[in-house]
C-alpha cells in the first residue's frame, strides 16, 4: 500500500531512507563508530584494571619481603664484619634447612609439631570459649576464676613444663597439656573480654524484638562479639604454639619436631641447624596468621563495615 501524503509529511526529511543513496552507507558508519568507541573503552579499561590489581598485590607484598631483605642484609653484614665468632651466614642456615628436607627429616619433625599444635588447639577452643562464655553469665564464677585465668596467663611456658612433667610424666600427654595451659586461659580471657565490650544499647534492643536467652546469645550476642572472639583465637594460638616448642624443647622424651630440632641444635652447638629451627618456627607463625587468621578478621571487619576504619 503505497504511503499517503500524511505520512510523507511525518517522515523525517533529513534521515535518509534505504532507498536514498548513501543511507545504509551512514547506518553503517554509525555501527563502526560505536565499535570502534566501546573497543577503545576495552583497551583502556583492561590495562587500567590489570594495572590496578597490581599495584595492590605489589602493596601487599612489598612491605614484607622488604622487611625480609633488611633483616637479610643486617645479618650478613653482622656475619662479613666478624661481629660475632658463632653467627653463621644466612647462606649456611638455608645449607642446613636444604640438608633436613634432603635426608627426610624436616617434613616429619614439621608435621608433628604442626599436628601436635592443631589438636592442642582444637581441645583448647572447645573448653576456652565455653568457659569465657559461662564467665560473662555467672559473676561469682567469673569472681574466682577469673584472677586465676589470669594469673596462668602470665605465666611463661617454661615455668609450666615441670607442672606437667611431674602431673604426667615425660611423655607426649605432657606435652598437650603444656599447650592447654597456655592456649585455654589466654581464650578463655579474650571471649570474656570480647561479651564485655558488646554495647548494651544493642543488647538491650535485642531483648525488645524478643531475642532472648538462647536465640539472644545466637543471634545479637556472638555475632556481636565475632571480631573479639577472632582476637582471642588468634592469641590462643599464639600462646599454644609458643608453649609447644618450649614443651618440645625441654621435655626428657625425645618427640619428633621443631623444638627436638632446636635441641639437638643446642646440644651439638650447631648454630645453623638452632637458627634453621627458629626460621621454621617463625615461618609457621606467619603462614597460620597470613592463611588463616587475616582473612578471617577481614571478612569479619568487611560484614560489619569495618574494615574501612581499621585501614
Amino acid at each position: 500500500m503505497p504511503a499517503t501524503d500524511t505520512e510523507d509529511s511525518r517522515r523525517d526529511p533529513r534521515r535518509p531512507t534505504d532507498d536514498e543513496p548513501g543511507g545504509t552507507d551512514r547506518t553503517d558508519g554509525a555501527d563502526g563508530a560505536d565499535e570502534m568507541a566501546s573497543g577503545l573503552d576495552a583497551l583502556e579499561s583492561s590495562p587500567s584494571a590489570t594495572a590496578a590489581g597490581s599495584r595492590r598485590v605489589l602493596a601487599k607484598i612489598a612491605p614484607p619481603l622488604t622487611a625480609v631483605a633488611l633483616v637479610l642484609a643486617l645479618w650478613q653484614s653482622v656475619h662479613a664484619l666478624g661481629w660475632s665468632a658463632t653467627l653463621p651466614a644466612p647462606a649456611a642456615v638455608w645449607g642446613e634447612l636444604t640438608g633436613a628436607w634432603s635426608n627426610g627429616t624436616l617434613l616429619p619433625a614439621l608435621g608433628h609439631s604442626l599436628l601436635r599444635c592443631l589438636l592442642g588447639f582444637a581441645a583448647s577452643v572447645a573448653i576456652g570459649v565455653p568457659l569465657g562464655l559461662l564467665l560473662t553469665r555467672t559473676a561469682p564464677l567469673r569472681t574466682v576464676l577469673g584472677p586465676i585465668l589470669s594469673a596462668v596467663q602470665s605465666l611463661p611456658a617454661a615455668a609450666l613444663v615441670p607442672v606437667a612433667v611431674i602431673a604426667l610424666g615425660n611423655s607426649e600427654g605432657a606435652v598437650y597439656a603444656v599447650v592447654l595451659l597456655g592456649a585455654v586461659p589466654s581464650i578463655a580471657v579474650g571471649v570474656t573480654a570480647a561479651v564485655d565490650q558488646v554495647p548494651p544499647l544493642l543488647l538491650r534492643a535485642g531483648r525488645s524484638m524478643g531475642a532472648t536467652g538462647l536465640r539472644g546469645a545466637v543471634h545479637v550476642l556472638v555475632p556481636a562479639a565475632l571480631p573479639g572472639f577472632v582476637a582471642a583465637l588468634r592469641q590462643g594460638w599464639t600462646f599454644g604454639w609458643r608453649a609447644l616448642m618450649t614443651a618440645e624443647l625441654i621435655t626428657a622424651t625425645p618427640l619428633p619436631g621443631i623444638g627436638r630440632m632446636l635441641d639437638t641444635g643446642r646440644q651439638s652447638g650447631e648454630m645453623g641447624l638452632v637458627l634453621a629451627s627458629v626460621v621454621l618456627i617463625l615461618a609457621v607463625g606467619v603462614a597460620v596468621e597470613s592463611a588463616l587468621f587475616s582473612p578471617v578478621e577481614r571478612r569479619v571487619l568487611h560484614d560489619r563495615g569495618l574494615a574501612a576504619a581499621r585501614r
